[in-house]
C-alpha cells in the first residue's frame, strides 16, 4: 500500500513567487478558462477596443466628407461646376457677341459631334433674375437648340455658372474662350472692342481693347485698334468685314485717318457687290483717288483718348450720343433710321450752327 503524501500550506514567500510567476505568464489564448480574468470581462475589453478602431476609423471618413464638401463649395462659387440648365432660361444675346458669321459646315460637324459624344466643355452663363445669360459658348448653345428641335433629350444644356454680370470680366472671357477655341478675324476683334466701349463697359475704345486683349502683343493690339476704326466708321456698309485681311484693314484704317472717310462711304453705298474680293476693289479705288491729307507726326506716348458724350434721348425713340477725340467729333443716332434726305437735311442745319 502507497504512503500517502502529507500535505503542508505554502508559506507566504511561496505564495509570493507564484503570483509574480502567473503575472509574467504571457496569456496565449483570451478565451482559456483557467485565465485568472472572466471571459466576460476579456469579450468587453475586445469589444470596447473593436469600437475604439470603429470610431477613428469614422472620424476619418467624416473629415474627408467634409474636406469634399468645402472643396465642392469653393468649386461651385467660383463657377467650376457644371450644372444643367434649360435652353429657354438662357438669354444668347445678353451681351454683344464678338462672333459675326456661323460657318454651317462646321455647325453641322459640331451638332453631330455633340449627338454622338455629347457636349465635351459647357457653355458660361451668368445668373439673372429670370434665369440665365450666355457669355460664352454661342456655337455650342446653338447646336443644342437646333438639336433640341427635334430631340427633348438636348432641351437642358451643361453649363458653367460664373458670377460675371454684363461687365468687363463677361467680355473678357468671351473673347478669351473664342481665341483659343477658334481665333477671331481681325475685324471681329476691332469691332468688339468698339461694342463694349459703346455700351460703357469700357471708358473708352483704347481702355477695351487693353483689357479684351491684355495678353496680346504691343503690335497686335495696334492692329485691333486699326480694325475698329474701320468698324465705327464702315460697319454699316461692309458687306463682308469678316475677310478683310490684316493688310487690307491697315489700309483702310490709314485712309480713315487721312479723311478719306467720305470717299469710302460713298464708293460702299448702294454698291451690288458678289463677294468679298469685289467688294475690296471698290475700296482700294476710293483710296486711290481720295486726295493726300498731310500727316501729323506724332510725339509718341499713350494713344489720344476718345471722350464719350452721354446720350440724348429722343422724344420718338432712339438717342444721339457722340465722341469727342482731337481734331474729331463723331455723332451717333441709334435707335432710329433716317433716309438719305433726313441726313443730309440735319447736317446743313449742323453747319449753319457750327458756322
Amino acid at each position: 500500500m502507497a504512503k500517502r503524501r502529507r500535505l503542508t500550506a505554502p508559506d507566504a514567500t511561496a505564495l509570493q513567487e507564484m503570483e509574480e510567476g502567473f503575472a509574467a505568464k504571457p496569456q496565449s489564448n483570451p478565451f482559456e478558462t483557467n485565465s485568472l480574468t472572466p471571459p466576460i470581462a476579456q469579450v468587453a475589453a475586445e469589444a470596447a477596443a473593436l469600437s475604439g478602431m470603429a470610431a477613428v476609423t469614422d472620424r476619418a471618413a467624416l473629415a474627408q466628407d467634409q474636406g469634399d464638401a468645402e472643396r465642392w463649395r469653393l468649386a461651385q462659387s467660383d463657377g467650376l461646376v457644371a450644372h444643367k440648365v434649360a435652353l429657354d432660361e438662357v438669354e444668347p444675346d445678353y451681351i454683344r457677341r464678338d462672333r459675326l458669321d456661323i460657318n454651317e459646315e462646321e455647325m453641322a460637324e459640331l451638332i453631330e459631334s455633340i449627338r454622338a459624344h455629347g457636349l465635351r466643355t459647357p457653355i458660361e452663363v451668368t445668373g439673372l433674375e429670370d434665369g440665365y445669360g450666355l457669355i460664352s459658348g454661342y456655337r455650342r448653345f446653338e447646336a443644342f437648340r437646333r438639336l433640341a428641335a427635334t430631340d427633348s433629350n438636348f432641351a437642358e444644356i451643361p453649363a458653367f455658372i460664373r458670377d460675371a454680370g454684363a461687365g468687363q470680366g463677361a467680355y473678357v472671357s468671351m473673347v478669351e474662350e473664342n481665341e483659343l477655341r477658334s481665333n477671331l478675324s481681325h475685324y471681329e476683334r476691332g469691332r468688339i472692342a468698339v461694342l463694349a466701349a459703346g455700351q460703357g463697359v469700357f471708358d473708352s475704345v483704347e481702355d477695351a481693347v487693353n483689357a479684351l486683349f491684355s495678353t496680346a502683343s504691343k503690335a497686335k493690339r495696334s492692329k485691333v485698334r486699326s480694325f475698329a476704326v474701320v468698324h465705327e466708321a464702315l460697319g454699316d456698309l461692309l458687306q463682308f468685314p469678316t475677310e478683310l485681311t490684316e493688310k487690307a484693314g491697315l489700309q483702310l484704317a490709314a485712309g480713315l485717318r487721312n479723311g478719306a472717310q467720305a470717299r469710302f462711304r460713298e464708293a460702299l453705298d448702294g454698291a451690288e457687290v458678289l463677294d468679298a474680293r469685289s467688294e475690296w476693289k471698290l475700296l482700294e479705288q476710293a483710296a486711290k483717288d481720295a486726295p493726300v491729307q498731310p500727316v501729323i507726326k506724332s510725339r509718341g506716348g499713350r494713344p489720344q483718348q476718345v471722350e464719350r458724350i452721354d446720350p440724348v434721348a429722343l422724344a420718338n425713340g432712339g438717342s444721339l450720343s457722340a465722341e469727342v477725340a482731337p481734331g474729331e467729333v463723331r455723332i451717333r443716332v441709334e435707335g432710329r433710321s433716317l433716309d438719305r434726305e433726313a441726313v443730309e437735311v440735319l447736317l446743313r442745319q449742323l453747319a449753319d450752327h457750327i458756322g
